[in-house]
C-alpha cells in the first residue's frame, strides 16, 4: 500500500492498547472530514461515513474486521447528473510493520497480501484504511438508468452502431428491406 497523501479521517489506534482479544471500535466522519474526503475522491458529497470494527493484535500484526457504511453522491458518467449511492462494505485487513527496502524493489503479492497495509511507529490508522475501503467500494462508472438514451440523444454512438455490420444494416434500412 502506498503512503496516503492526506489524512482527513485519521483514527489512530495505539498498538499498546491492543491485545489478542478483539476491541470494538465505532466511529463516524464529521462534516469537515466528509467534505475533505469528498474533495480527495472527487465526489460531489459524502453524506455519511461510519465504521464498525473489531481489532486485535498478534505480536506486531494487527487484524481488523468490520464494515463501513456510507451514503455518497456521485456523477453519472453519461449525463453528469448527481446520483445517490449507498455503500455497505465489509472489510478484513491485516496491518504489518513497514519493511525496510528500496521503493524500487519488486515484490510478489499473494491474494492474502492484497488486504495488507503497512504501518510504521506505534499505531495503525483505522480511519485511513476505512477511507481507502470506501474508495475501492465506489462504482467507478456510475450511470443513471436511462444513460444509453441520454448518450444517443447527445450523438454518441455505441459499438453496435459502428463498423461493417452497422454499415450493412444502414444500407438495408435505406433500401427498405
Amino acid at each position: 500500500m502506498t503512503t496516503p497523501t492526506a489524512n482527513e479521517f485519521a483514527r489512530p489506534i495505539r498498538l499498546d492498547a491492543l491485545g489478542g482479544a478483539p476491541h470494538d471500535f465505532h466511529f463516524e466522519a464529521d462534516p469537515a472530514e466528509r467534505a475533505a474526503l469528498a474533495a480527495r475522491f472527487d465526489l460531489p458529497a459524502i453524506e455519511r461515513l461510519a465504521v464498525s470494527a473489531a481489532v486485535r493484535r498478534e505480536g506486531q500484526i494487527v487484524y481488523a474486521e468490520g464494515r463501513i457504511t456510507a451514503k455518497v453522491v456521485q456523477q453519472c458518467v453519461a449525463s453528469g447528473d448527481l446520483l445517490a449511492a449507498a455503500i455497505a462494505e465489509p472489510f478484513s485487513l491485516r496491518f504489518m510493520p513497514q519493511q525496510d527496502g528500496s521503493p524500487d524493489d519488486e515484490i510478489e503479492l499473494s491474494d492474502g497480501d492484497c488486504d495488507t497495509q503497512a504501518y510504521s511507529g506505534s499505531a495503525i490508522d483505522l480511519g485511513e484504511a476505512a477511507a481507502e475501503t470506501l474508495l475501492l467500494a465506489l462504482d467507478p462508472f456510475p450511470r443513471r438508468a436511462d444513460a444509453d438514451e441520454v448518450l444517443r440523444a447527445a450523438g454518441v454512438v455505441g459499438e453496435q452502431d459502428v463498423g461493417p455490420f452497422a454499415a450493412l444494416k444502414a444500407l438495408k434500412d435505406k433500401l427498405g428491406k
